[in-house]
């Protein structure tokens, strides 16, 4: 593969170009997921090609081919190069890269069993365990659980002399039981929704997650949830578990720190952002106590957005966002890096394949522990915990945002009462973070994958990570989505 790469890149080279890099990439999937007693999917894909970057006459060019061939590369190197000169014609000034140095590496992904060794059979058998304990209570009328595991190899060759060899294991897991009555649908999920957890590992994961001794647990709640009083309308204080909070950080806080947004390059897909350049080290983000990173590195943790170097082959790196409640950072590219006077990029460029151009995304973007106890985050009063999301809006320029969740409970000195259907939340981004009272310590942090996040037309679907530990914010307006 590497000889490949190489050719492909020695092609565009030859034509004159004054950068140059190609990701050579080979991907495996298999899918597997049941419902309601059946095979939903069982599929393997493999997808291999290269994708051919340049830099000529200021502007970028970009092609990419599935045909290894040296027909089939020469031709795509050739369409980079044109690409990259008919729109020197309308560029507003030269595209400039930040240094990088060479870099020569191989990496893997930490993996102790590899999911691809398991059989199919194997997997199915799980997933029938876990559906007939779901529909052991009668009030479920829908039971899904699935699993998806990853090989990404991914050969990197630039004209700067980088040559770097990466390969990460991916594994997802997670189920859901539905539950209808009286015209109305209750769901709860495990351990998270969309497709439940995903992380950096191999088979390992699922022994982890505890999928079939959870499932009566969740089958039950779906159930209980018809006969659960409507989350209250109003303002209360807040308490949200840890993967929540995770689409809570993804959502007003990943999407806006992506430095294309700001400088108006990547506005088609889901819009711009609130945090303009003039934000930079001035804007009170969060309350003092919040502190977040943008971190790809293996230390932060086994997340969808960790890796040794990213697409552009620049090394993993740790960025503050948010230090004592202040905006910070951005995550850059070595294009965009001089924008926010930074020397180097801090390495967030990222493609979901080889056919697409890479586009600044999210590594890792997580809401660093707390020094509060987990009985102090809920040490309320009086307040409204919600677990699990259901749905999300948030505007073009990430600001205002509402969320739904599959469950609730009313929060009474500290003790929980009541379950609450339904619940939801609403605020301002930055008011929602300034509101920011408790967080909880290291020992309930967890990093959850996202691994459906959308950017760029054509669509890139990429996996993130975001770590958090449960906690609490001060007067939340509550309940107005279902409001009746």
């Amino acid at each position: 593969m590497k000889e490949i790469a190489q050719n492909a890149l020695d092609a565009a080279v030859r034509r004159g170009i004054s950068y140059g890099d190609v990701r050579l990439e080979e991907t495996e999937e298999r899918l597997v997921s049941t419902k309601n007693g059946k095979i939903g999917n069982v599929s393997i894909s493999v997808s291999l090609g290269l994708g051919i970057r340049v830099l000529d006459r200021g502007s970028w060019g970009f092609a990419a081919t599935d045909d290894l061939s040296t027909a089939g590369i020469e031709a795509a190197a050739a369409l980079a190069v044109e690409v990259a000169r008919a729109s020197a014609l309308a560029k507003k000034s030269d595209v400039v890269l930040a240094p990088e140095p060479k870099h020569e590496a191989a990496w893997t992904s930490p993996v102790r069993i590899d999911p691809f060794s398991i059989p199919v059979d194997q997997n199915l058998a799980l997933l029938f365990s876990i559906d007939a304990e779901l529909r052991r209570n009668p009030g479920v009328t829908l039971a899904e659980a699935s699993l998806v595991f990853t090989r990404h190899r991914q050969i990197l060759a630039s004209s700067s002399g980088s040559l770097i060899d990466q390969t990460r294991y991916t594994t997802g897991a997670g189920f859901a039981a539905h539950s209808f009555r009286d015209g109305e649908i209750q769901k709860r999920s495990y351990p998270n929704s969309f497709g439940g957890q995903h992380q950096l590992k191999g088979y390992e994961l699922l022994e982890e997650l505890h999928l079939l001794e959870n499932a009566p647990r969740i089958a039950e709640e779906a159930v209980a949830l018809h006969s659960a009083d409507q989350c209250p309308e109003g303002r209360f204080d807040l308490i949200l578990d840890s993967s929540q909070l995770g689409l809570q950080i993804h959502e007003s806080v990943g999407h806006p720190i992506e430095l294309d947004r700001v400088l108006g390059t990547e506005a088609n897909y889901a819009g711009m952002s609130f945090l303009t350049l003039d934000k930079l080290n001035h804007l009170q983000y969060g309350s003092e106590i919040v502190n977040v990173v943008c971190d790809a590195r293996i230390e932060h943790g086994p997340g969808l957005g960790t890796f040794a170097f990213d697409d552009e082959g620049v090394a993993a790196q740790s960025t503050d966002i948010i230090r004592d409640g202040r905006f910070v950072g951005y995550m850059t590219s070595r294009e965009t890096a001089s924008a926010v006077q930074q020397e180097r990029s801090n390495g967030t460029m990222r493609a979901d394949g080889w056919s697409r151009i890479p586009l600044i995304r999210m590594t890792n973007v997580s809401l660093k522990p707390g020094q509060q106890t987990l009985d102090e985050v809920f040490g309320a009063d009086h307040a409204i915990y919600m677990e699990t999301n259901k749905s999300w809006s948030i505007d073009d320029k990430r600001y205002n945002f509402q969320f739904g969740c599959e469950i609730g409970w009313e929060i009474r000195n500290g003790k929980r009462t009541r379950m609450l259907k339904n619940p939801s939340y609403s605020g301002i981004s930055t008011e929602f973070w300034n509101s920011c009272a408790a967080i909880s310590g290291p020992e309930h942090w967890t990093l959850w994958g996202t691994p459906n996040c959308g950017k760029g037309q054509p669509e890139q679907v990429m996996g993130t990570g975001h770590g958090a530990s449960p906690s609490r914010f001060r007067k939340i307006k509550v309940g107005s989505a279902y409001a009746g």
